[in-house]
């Protein structure tokens, strides 16, 4: 078979990355992988092949439904559905052709996958919707019917034409639209009001002012750097000072919520009060907070991350803890210090401690979840925004006497393939 050949295939599984798993092939035979984005399990396609490279498995595009899945709806974000043309589509939903559950029943059947196949690991794995959120004056802030309006953070990207949009899907194409469903209202109405731009990126933030930043990125930075606004963002009765471009989680419930989590699993592990605790890759000290929370005002908490505006940020944010402390530095380089000159005190209160750690989509790594499992804490309570990179940091943590009972997911990113999981782990 060639790029650009049509094939019939039945959609049999979902994969990690927001594509589906058909096989091709005579019946009976195993036949060759073919991934597929825009389609359902359960579903039989018309493909058109794209890349038939590799021995492996190609990959395809759909040309034509033949059997809808029931689960199957119009795209939450009409210019992605497979009616427009494909150089059309904007990228960033590849799951809004499919019903809000049956999205949630994919993610959680792709963590399970990634457990079982990649850690080898026999651990259950639960998936819920954002937790709800009891404001001051009484009213609660829940998650859309629909899964729209939660983006408080959207980076649209300027072409060399001037042209501002996401990119489009699978590609680096500018894709001019006339709506973003997923952004607030507020962020959707300020897209709408830009019509130029130099080439690069413009990022648009919604604080909880509710007042929208509009950040030009162009390619060519100017020599002479502005110091970034700073903005405030607030969990509970908590305020958190961050730059406006900083990193923040974009879901409008996704702090509240990892908060939350977090906080369910130091309970859970029953955090000690005498202990010296690790909030590793920290930003601004988001989960450090959640652990003076629970731990209670004597709490000894350092917070290590590696940019130092979020550092400084850290600090400012965990003042009302005597015994926090921020720290700019990469983690495995700080954690291997650590373990290697901390002395007999230190080593004793790290032995009571938890280590909560939030990594980059990467994972945290063989190396650093083996420094970490060298400061012999008590507990890690990790949080992972990709399933395959928590999966072979949990089989590493697994293989150094660190065992996870339970995965419990959230979707954070409705109408999109990530998810995100909070997983406590003890000896």
């Amino acid at each position: 078979m060639e790029n650009g050949d049509v094939i019939e295939l039945e959609i049999t599984d979902v994969a990690h990355g927001g594509v589906f798993v058909g096989r091709y092939g005579a019946p009976g035979e195993r036949g060759r992988v073919v991934f597929v984005p825009d389609t359902i399990p359960g579903e039989r396609v018309r493909v058109q092949l794209v890349d038939t490279r590799k021995a492996a498995f190609w990959r395809g595009e759909v040309r034509e439904v033949l059997e809808a899945s029931p689960h199957r709806r119009p795209h939450i974000w009409a210019q992605a559905d497979l009616s427009t043309p494909a150089d059309e589509r904007p990228g960033g939903a590849d799951f809004g052709h499919i019903e809000l559950a049956h999205q949630r029943a994919l993610k959680l059947r792709v963590v399970e996958d990634a457990l079982a196949r990649i850690g080898k690991l026999d651990v259950p794995a639960t998936i819920e919707a954002p937790l709800p959120l009891r404001r001051a004056d009484g009213s609660v802030d829940e998650e859309s019917e629909d899964g729209t309006g939660w983006r408080t953070r959207v980076s649209l990207h300027v072409d060399d034409a001037g042209r501002i949009g996401p990119f489009g899907a699978r590609s680096h194409r500018v894709v001019p639209v006339t709506e973003l469903p997923l952004a607030t209202a507020a962020i959707a109405e300020a897209a709408a009001r830009l019509d130029h731009g130099r080439p690069g990126r413009i990022d648009l933030v919604q604080p909880a002012d509710g007042r929208v930043r509009v950040l030009p990125r162009p390619d060519a930075r100017p020599a002479r750097r502005h110091t970034p606004e700073v903005v405030r963002e607030v969990v509970g009765s908590r305020e958190f000072r961050v730059d406006a471009g900083g990193f923040w989680q974009v879901h409008r419930l996704a702090a509240h919520t990892l908060t939350g989590f977090v906080s369910d699993a130091l309970r859970d592990v029953q955090a000690d009060a005498d202990g010296w605790h690790l909030d590793l890759y920290g930003g601004v000290g988001l989960l450090a907070a959640a652990i003076g929370d629970v731990v209670g005002d004597g709490v000894r908490v350092t917070t290590v991350e590696s940019d130092a505006r979020a550092t400084e940020h850290a600090g400012e944010n965990l003042a009302g803890w005597v015994g926090a402390r921020a720290e700019t530095a990469r983690v495995e380089r700080w954690v291997s210090a650590l373990a290697a000159g901390a002395g007999a005190a230190e080593r004793e209160r790290l032995a009571r401690g938890v280590v909560v750690l939030d990594p980059p989509r990467a994972g945290a790594g063989q190396a650093t979840a083996r420094a970490i499992v060298g400061l012999g804490p008590k507990a890690i309570v990790y949080v992972a925004c990709d399933p395959v990179a928590l999966a072979r940091d949990l089989a590493v943590f697994r293989e150094s006497g660190y065992a996870a009972t339970a995965v419990r997911a959230v979707d954070l990113f409705p109408h999109s393939h990530h998810i995100e999981a909070v997983v406590a782990l003890t000896r």
